[in-house]
């Protein structure tokens, strides 16, 4: 929107330009200077003064509108008939982690095609600002405060999730993958996570319950945030 309204503008401004331009030998005569009280003729009785401001006040109106339509559907929230995954998302000092309803967790947030999708976004230490740029989704992560988003995925593929505002020296590796999967595929995923309650052979919490792909994952994340604990240290 911003860019055709940019155009226009400028479009106009260089058409003017171009027919008020400066031409050699040809003198515009001089007016008469107007006299204390006397209103200026030709002006059209303000009429483009009056278009104007009518187109003006259109699209502010038709933006405003616009904005709202899609605030109260975000903030609305998907349908219950739309059976939404609903998955907490927890930021921490460098990396998200993930819960799943059964209670599985992991550092990469999968989810299945053209499924709502409720996110509850909250951190462990500092603000955060959650956000994945794929779906035009941003929630803020305050410690002790939960804040929910939802999207709708509607091509698979990975994304990426990043931190949105500054958290520290790590602020910049501070993401993980958004897997998008296929309905049978998520499902058969989402089964051999089991329940969650029992920790993976590598004695770390992230891997309770997780499957092979998730493991390395989260070693990956873990990876990055050692590695900026090493630099901080040096």
């Amino acid at each position: 929107m911003g860019t055709v309204v940019g155009i226009v503008v400028i479009s106009y401004m260089v058409y003017n330009a171009y027919k008020y331009r400066e031409r050699d030998g040809h003198e515009e005569p001089m007016a008469d200077p107007l006299q204390l009280g006397e209103l200026p003729q030709g002006g059209g009785d303000g009429k483009k003064l009056a278009i104007s401001l009518t187109i003006s006040a259109i699209i502010v109106v038709a933006l405003i509108g616009w904005a709202y339509v899609l605030l109260v559907d975000v903030e609305a929230g998907p349908s219950p008939s739309a059976d939404p995954l609903e998955v907490e998302v927890e930021g921490i000092q460098f990396a998200w982690q993930y819960e799943y309803p059964n209670g599985h967790t992991t550092n990469t947030l999968r989810v299945p095609e053209d499924r709502a999708v409720t996110l509850t976004v909250t951190s462990g230490d500092v603000f955060h600002t959650f956000g994945i740029p794929a779906f035009d989704l941003k929630a803020d992560a305050i410690p002790g405060q939960t804040t929910q988003r939802w999207f709708r995925p509607n091509e698979t593929g990975t994304y990426q999730a990043q931190c949105f505002e500054l958290c520290g020296s790590g602020h910049s590796v501070m993401e993980s993958d958004v897997i998008v999967m296929e309905p049978t595929e998520f499902e058969q995923w989402y089964a051999e996570t089991g329940s969650g309650t029992n920790t993976a052979a590598t004695g770390n919490p992230s891997d309770a319950g997780s499957t092979p792909a998730d493991r390395t994952a989260n070693d990956s994340s873990a990876a990055s945030i050692q590695r900026v604990v090493t630099t901080l240290q040096q």
